[in-house]
């Protein structure tokens, strides 16, 4: 399949110009862009190429090696993929009502299993969106692979961008399908359980994302045993030991977000009553990275293109260890790469927490 990578520095305009340089008749674009930047740029790659679908999200990219908060990054798709891109709004309330434009624009594609994925990002909702869509998606055996919008400062609440105009509370995705090879998601976990233990929710609050009981005791009290540590200072523990929802023969990782007094330990992935919860450990994360590109390699004979999310937290592990250049770099080594860092990632049905996600095409 054919790709163009674009980067682009300086000024909005400077960076689009730059950006789309020696960019001929694309059929989609999709771009990543700091937060102070994304509506000038949505703006003028709309006026650039009028008739061209284009999402984008905001934050720091990583493109063909390279890594960076403040550069235009900017992927083109052309004629050997079949694209149908879409927004949906008002996200945190009603995601449902806009269903059933989603699944005629899955239906214009005529998605075949293997060869389509939906690239999604979003602003929040992300439990329910996640559902949401994969329930359309699923039967038409389509895999998806999202992002939440993160590097809005302080403040201001995270945005995303579609046809020219940038919106809060929406999700927005495009559709493709690969009229040369396979698609395929995949996620990687960098983490291992810490010990046999298993332990169950026996009280949450889901509206807050917050797990209240382990067990039938305080969860904080739990985890502090465990994983020996005082209570103060579970969540500066995030990055070495967060917690693992159970789903079948799969841990999906749920980060610790705040320990408020009255002992609710909020976190940045929902916790459901009576799941199954393991405390995790940061594993080899340098061995896992290559057995999971060597995974992905032996399953995709030729990789054309690599659109990946990377959670903050392994952004902020990779930074404090020197490691995030080298981790680019080999992202890039296994063919054209763009992806973003975000606040959280979808995979399929699931939001996750401290995992990377990627659609890979051949």
């Amino acid at each position: 399949m054919r790709t163009f990578i674009g980067i682009g520095k300086g000024t909005p305009k400077t960076a689009v110009d730059e950006a789309v340089r020696g960019l001929s008749e694309p059929t989609m674009l999709l771009f990543i862009a700091p937060y102070q930047d994304i509506a000038e740029i949505a703006t003028l790659l709309r006026e650039r190429f009028p008739e061209v679908p284009c999402i984008g999200t905001i934050g720091t990219n990583l493109a063909n090696g390279t890594v960076s908060e403040k550069n235009l990054a900017l992927l083109g798709l052309f004629s050997d993929a079949k694209v149908s891109c879409g927004i949906i709004s008002d996200i945190s309330s009603c995601p449902l009502a806009e269903i059933k434009s989603f699944e005629e624009k899955v239906s214009q594609i005529n998605p075949g299993r293997e060869d389509t994925v939906c690239i999604e990002y979003c602003t929040g909702a992300e439990e329910m969106l996640a559902t949401t869509l994969y329930a359309c998606l699923k039967h038409k055996g389509v895999s998806m692979a999202g992002g939440t919008a993160f590097g809005a400062p302080d403040g201001k609440v995270g945005v995303v961008a579609y046809n020219g105009k940038v919106y809060e509370d929406t999700c927005v995705y495009a559709l493709i399908k690969n009229t040369t090879g396979k698609i395929k998601v995949f996620k990687e976990n960098i983490y291992k359980r810490q010990s046999e233990q298993t332990h169950f929710a026996t009280k949450v609050n889901i509206k807050n994302r917050s797990i209240i009981e382990l067990d039938g005791k305080p969860v904080a009290d739990v985890y502090s045993k465990e994983v020996g540590i005082p209570k103060n200072k579970i969540v500066d523990n995030v990055l070495k030991n967060p917690m693992g929802r159970v789903v079948g023969d799969q841990v999906f990782i749920s980060a610790m977000k705040e320990l408020r007094e009255n002992g609710e330990l909020l976190n940045y992935k929902r916790i459901n009553q009576n799941d199954c919860i393991y405390f995790l450990e940061l594993d080899d994360y340098r061995k896992q990275e290559d057995m999971t590109r060597s995974y992905i390699k032996s399953e995709m004979k030729h990789i054309s293109l690599v659109i990946s999310i990377d959670c903050a937290h392994r952004y902020l592990l990779y930074q404090s260890d020197n490691y995030l250049e080298e981790y680019a770099k080999n992202m890039a080594a296994m063919g054209a790469h763009i992806g973003v860092v975000g606040g959280g990632e979808q995979y399929n049905n699931q939001h996750v927490n401290q995992t990377m996600v990627c659609a890979v095409f051949e």
